[in-house]
């Protein structure tokens, strides 16, 4: 099998830079591990008892005024687009578990939200993708170099299959990158270490979602933030959609990442007895509870990414790993953008950056 450029991964970066060569009538193949689209986009829909259902992102979920890729692209598609719910009060949980009103402020105020969810972004992404160029399910375990290109050995169940590229972009964290594929030749070691350097955004993190019916925090006069020394959730946000129900909470885990993986049905009884103690006894029983924990998840953490990061790093693409292998190999991950890295906005700007490297490289070619 062959095709010019070669995209490895099909989350917001894979798919915008797909789209970008499905405008100009280039030659692409995407290939994505998961048996779903979108990466580290992930949406859950719930029900409620009277039959409305919700959309809730697993993943992320915000983007901020001044990332204007994020604003085309909901514009686009006609996504609607929302203020992050922030009014009335904000809970404090000491660390012996006493709640506090009225401490602090909502941290999320003034970020937008996606109605019915990220997952409306991939969604219509790949929907204007020539569908037999996008394939599930589907890992690449080694690239090699080879004078008419790359080699791309991949697969797929039980079958394995090869790949010859012209180009290939690299549209996943580079860490993974780096622990799930074989590079031949070895890339050298200052790129080696610079790619498995790079903190992949997101990946030490747990959210916990909990859905409700009725929204018993806002009849309280209550924004839904809060913030604990206690845990096990120590940021929490109102993650309900602009209208109607169901609504919900969401949290971000605070405890090490080998304590939840090991722990995940205690976890979410301790939330669950911490959303009481913060939200009333009404919050007992929830349509649905759910702990989302990318820490186990192969295709988004490695072993190096089992800490959450404590800070935004300066992310970049490593001036050791340009113009590998003739300018072949790319990479096009969120962590490598030239501006917004780590943010939704940043694997866009990752895809825009992408398609300037291989047009730079003339390896954009007319199907």
């Amino acid at each position: 099998m062959q095709t010019h450029t070669l995209i490895i991964g099909a989350g917001l970066s894979g798919l915008a830079l797909a789209d970008r060569l499905q405008k100009t009538g280039a030659d692409y193949l995407v290939l994505e591990a998961r048996n779903r689209l979108g990466g580290r986009i992930h949406t859950q829909s719930v029900s409620s008892p009277t039959g409305q259902s919700s959309e809730f992102d697993l993943g992320p979920a915000w983007f901020w005024p001044g990332q204007p890729m994020m604003a085309a692209l909901t514009q686009r598609f006609g996504l609607g687009v929302f203020e992050q719910y922030a009014q009335g009060d904000l809970m404090f949980e000491d660390r012996h578990g006493q709640p506090h009103r009225g401490l602090g402020y909502a941290s999320m105020e003034g970020s937008y939200r996606i109605a019915g969810g990220l997952m409306g972004l991939i969604k219509n992404l790949a929907a204007g993708l020539s569908q037999d160029r996008l394939l599930l399910s589907t890992r690449v375990v080694a690239i090699t170099q080879r004078p008419d290109g790359l080699e791309v050995r991949s697969i797929s169940g039980e079958r394995e299959w090869t790949i010859l590229a012209q180009s290939v972009v690299l549209a996943i964290p580079p860490r993974v990158a780096m622990s799930k594929i074989v590079f031949s030749p070895a890339l050298p070691q200052a790129a080696q270490r610079s790619l498995s350097d790079i903190a992949t955004w997101m990946a030490g993190q747990a959210k916990i979602m909990a859905v409700y019916d009725r929204p018993f925090w806002r009849v309280q006069g209550l924004s839904g933030d809060a913030m604990s020394q206690k845990g096990p959730m120590v940021e929490i946000h109102d993650a309900s959609p602009a209208q109607n129900g169901p609504y919900a909470l969401f949290g971000f885990v605070g405890l090490p990442a080998n304590v939840r993986l090991s722990r995940p049905n205690e976890i979410v009884r301790l939330a669950r007895e911490q959303l009481v103690r913060l939200f009333g006894p009404d919050m007992q029983n929830p349509l649905s509870i759910t702990l989302q924990d990318w820490a186990g998840e192969e295709w988004t953490a490695t072993s190096s990414d089992q800490t959450p990061i404590g800070y935004h790093p300066a992310y970049h693409y490593p001036p050791q790993a340009e113009g590998l292998w003739a300018g072949r190999l790319i990479f096009g991950s969120t962590e490598v953008a030239s501006q917004f890295g780590g943010y939704l906005e940043g694997a866009l700007v990752a895809a825009k950056d992408a398609k300037a490297r291989l047009s730079r490289q003339r390896l954009v070619a007319a199907s």
